[in-house]
């Protein structure tokens, strides 16, 4: 009986394995099969699979899951925080991995070329550069691009950069003005100086406590026991030197918590490197007196988002834009543990649960917050009519400006280097004025209304500008007077300015507003409104290498638009203008 269960186990084995066999020489046909067929098909790219690569999925994954969590406490995290824009400064730049989708074949004819790294605004700066017939590159290692636009600073992209014939966004030392710790040593320094050879001798430039809240450094020994002396009884807010976004903030509201954060920084001893630890090092961080009565719209804090533009840094060039207002989406609780109450930034608001209800809320135009304080303020506070257009506008230029002569000095000077930072202001219940932080590479994203009306207009003018100052430069001329300026208004020229008395230009009251983004406008009708409109005719012939193209078209006399001159007492124009020495304009060549 036992034999016969034996022989037939053992047949039933040898079915099995009959039919794997025959299941292995079906595949092994179908492979051939296919194979021949495919013969013809070239191959295609293959998917970098490296670490490297799987470690950023997976770096994203956890960001993207970590950002749909509600951030609603003020925990005491002291962990190393990771800069968002600039996070490789001073590093060897890594070859990009470009998205799949964003591979294209070298482009075809010797340019002008752009290359953009990233995706802050990528997409308006592509639209910018291809109206103009340029084309675009992907390969970061090319050094034959007209303007590269980087929200990521590599140290090669500077060392290779050719003064005088190329455009590079991002001034490469710009933390010295966007961190928080180089914004308060530069605001110090100059305070310093200031007290030294006596106020009255520029009494245009204001005193910090009038405009900057009382701040002190972590990562100097001195300065944080100063701060612990005195900080138990009030709120205070903690940031990180170089991150944005409310990356890394956090209030201090009782002596607890400032008893907590004390012990964690107990474990330094003395003073962190000025420079290389600045960014890096748990202590980076400045704390700020918080200013808990801010002035509030419809029960909401609020702040305002300014562009400044450096456009030329050789010789200086500055300009001052409007921007918008940005709201928070719940009502202000000076005492809430809910951080999106407390920070007005889009990055914070989509954090919370009300966020995609109340999307388009949370950012307003000026004119809309202009409208309201009328409505509002004007008689409760015995406001002047546009307070918004006169006297908010004229303060928060004259801000800007005082902080770049502050910074001025140090910032890294080449002709080619421009930026545009962002500019964040508060106004508390006495409408006084501060500045709360100035961002490199502010946020060009447009995820809803009234910033996809705003942040193109910006962003075209701005290189508008950029490219037209380039251009006189290199040919020997005058900035002034400016044939693209429509929205920006003029802070600075060094160009016009008494080089001896490094002076601050005077700002007109009442016309200090400029031409406020015009409702409505996309990309499209920019491009219709702007007097750069018709694309650069030469950079479309560039058939020869080494043929010489100025990267604006020249203008007609019904393409210019006059303009009046809105910020400075010492109008200049071509004859009265110091000619830089010249220098070759951009060239191409076939590659």
């Amino acid at each position: 009986m036992a034999c016969l269960e034996v022989k037939c186990k053992f047949s039933k084995l040898e079915e099995g394995q009959g039919a794997v066999k025959a299941l292995q020489k079906c595949l092994e046909t179908a492979e051939q099969r296919l194979g021949t067929e495919m013969a013809s098909v070239p191959p295609k790219r293959q998917k970098n699979t490296s670490p490297t690569v799987q470690g950023r999925k997976q770096q994203r994954a956890q960001a993207l899951s970590a950002g749909r969590a509600i951030s609603t406490t003020s925990e005491l995290e002291l962990d190393e925080t990771k800069p968002h824009e600039n996070r490789t400064c001073g590093k060897a730049c890594p070859r990009e991995i470009q998205p799949e989708e964003a591979i294209r074949e070298v482009p075809k004819g010797p340019g002008p070329y752009f290359y953009i790294s990233g995706s802050n605004g990528a997409g308006l700066v592509s639209i910018y550069c291809q109206r103009r017939g340029w084309q675009r590159i992907y390969d970061n290692r090319r050094q034959d691009y007209a303007l590269k636009w980087c929200e990521i600073k590599c140290r090669e992209t500077y060392y290779h950069f050719k003064e005088g014939e190329q455009l590079l966004y991002q001034i490469p030392n710009n933390t010295v003005l966007t961190s928080k710790i180089g914004l308060l040593s530069c605001l110090r320094e100059q305070e310093r100086v200031m007290k030294k050879v006596g106020r009255s001798s520029n009494s245009k430039l204001l005193k910090m406590e009038e405009f900057f809240p009382e701040s002190f450094r972590l990562d100097l020994k001195d300065e944080r026991n100063a701060f612990f002396d005195i900080c138990k009884e009030q709120i205070w807010i903690c940031k990180p030197s170089c991150s944005n976004q409310g990356r890394g903030i956090f209030l201090l509201k009782n002596p607890g918590a400032a008893n907590t954060l004390q012990a964690k920084l107990h474990s330094s001893v003395g003073d962190l490197p000025s420079k290389r630890g600045q960014c890096r090092a748990p202590q980076a961080r400045i704390v700020q007196r918080y200013i808990h009565q801010p002035l509030l719209l419809e029960g909401k804090k609020f702040d305002v988002r300014s562009y400044l533009l450096i456009a030329c840094t050789a010789p200086y060039v500055l300009f001052f834009a409007q921007g918008y207002v940005r709201l928070t989406c719940t009502n202000y609780n000076a005492v809430s543990d809910d951080l999106t109450v407390h920070l007005t930034n889009q990055y914070m608001q989509k954090k919370n649960s009300l966020y995609s209800q109340l999307k388009d809320e949370t950012v307003w135009r000026m004119e809309h917050f202009n409208s309201y304080v009328n409505e509002k303020f004007m008689k409760t506070k015995g406001l002047p009519k546009d307070w918004v257009f006169t006297v908010f506008t004229k303060r928060m230029q004259q801000i800007m400006l005082q902080c770049f002569l502050a910074a001025k000095h140090k910032l890294d000077r080449k002709l080619g280097y421009f930026d545009l930072i962002g500019c964040d202001f508060l106004i508390d219940e006495n409408f006084k004025v501060w500045l709360l932080e100035m961002n490199a590479n502010p946020a060009l994203h447009t995820n809803c209304k009234v910033l996809r009306d705003i942040i193109p207009i910006v962003v075209y003018e701005s290189l508008d500008l950029v490219l037209e100052i380039f251009n006189k430069c290199l040919k020997g001329r005058s900035v002034l007077p400016l044939e693209t300026r429509s929205h920006f208004v003029l802070l600075y020229n060094e160009d016009a300015a008494d080089l001896s008395q490094k002076q601050l230009l005077k700002l007109r009251p009442g016309l200090c507003m400029g031409r406020y983004l015009r409702p409505h406008m996309d990309s499209a009708s920019y491009f219709r409104h702007s007097p750069t409109k018709e694309m650069d005719a030469s950079s479309k012939k560039l058939g020869c290498s080494k043929r010489k193209v100025a990267l604006l078209p020249k203008k007609t006399c019904q393409q210019t638009v006059s303009q009046p001159n809105m910020c400075s007492s010492s109008t200049t124009t071509d004859k009265h203008a110091e000619p830089l020495q010249s220098k070759k304009v951009l060239t191409t060549s076939n590659t």
